[in-house]
């Protein structure tokens, strides 16, 4: 059997998807191993001390359905690599919609001062500050997690960019500090949702994940109602949704004195961004 159906087979018997196994071998493979597809197409052999390391890890994975992201401390987001750990929530695909509106409004309008809710590992942070000419700050109340923050900006030589505070919302915002856009990935799902969630998910942290109320809508009007003191005019805010959040997050923004509501659906057609507009 070859090196990568050996381990895609320890995958697949744990549950995991045979198109998701292979794609997570090769990873565990080059990871662990520097041990490539090319490699593998070449027969190209693996040592016993290797391979025994990459099953070891594909086990892991199979029993314990820990992210791959956390085996390896690394996740893929818009063609960069972050460091990620249990401290802060694994990139996913679907927040690219959301960095990437928010780059165009950012650059269409030439805005320079920008700040990310909620920051984590920092990927949003870092992808707006390399793609625009300005500078963010990105906030969280979790130590742990603005230490990954700054791992990822410095790796990505963000210097002056990319900075980062410790801050619950807007709590260490200094009065004289305004900003063009606001943009934030915030805890959505409800508190209740916690018993059906995916193992996956429960890997990470809860901080970042849930919210107090029924509907998982506590931070956007957490962060809506104040955004107004922090906001420049003419200002825009951008909120990554959850599944059904969308319209309720418009009449939040609404009632804040926000317009031009815009919704963004992702690549599945669920409405995932929604833009509002300071006036």
């Amino acid at each position: 059997m070859m090196i990568t159906d050996k381990i895609i087979k320890i995958l697949t018997e744990g549950g995991i998807e045979p198109s998701e196994a292979r794609v997570e071998a090769e990873i565990l493979l080059e990871h662990f191993a520097n041990f490539t597809p090319k490699d593998a197409i070449m027969g190209r052999t693996l040592d016993d001390d290797k391979l025994n390391i990459v099953i070891e890890k594909a086990c892991l994975r199979a029993q314990t359905r820990m992210p791959i992201q956390h085996i390896t401390g690394f996740a893929d987001f818009m063609g960069e690599k972050f460091i990620v750990n249990p401290s802060v929530l694994i990139p996913r695909d679907e927040t690219e919609f959301l960095v990437r509106k928010a780059v165009e409004i950012i650059n269409q309008n030439g805005f320079k001062t920008i700040l990310d809710v909620g920051t984590g590992s920092g990927c949003i942070a870092c992808m707006i500050a390399m793609h625009t000419n300005s500078q963010i700050i990105g906030l969280d109340i979790s130590n742990e997690a603005l230490n990954t923050a700054l791992d990822n900006a410095s790796r990505l030589n963000l210097f002056n960019k990319a900075i980062f505070r410790k801050s619950d919302i807007f709590s260490k915002i200094r009065d004289y500090e305004k900003f063009d856009v606001i943009v934030s990935n915030p805890p959505y799902i409800p508190i209740s949702e916690k018993k059906n969630i995916q193992k996956e998910v429960s890997f990470d942290p809860e901080l970042a994940l849930y919210a107090a109320d029924e509907k998982g809508l506590e931070f956007y009007n957490k962060i809506t109602s104040s955004a107004p003191a922090v906001l420049n005019k003419g200002g825009y805010i951008l909120f990554e949704v959850g599944i059904n959040q969308a319209d309720d997050v418009g009449d939040i923004l609404r009632a804040n004195n926000f317009s031009n509501i815009e919704i963004i659906q992702d690549l599945a057609g669920i409405d995932r961004v929604v833009v509002g507009k300071f006036e």
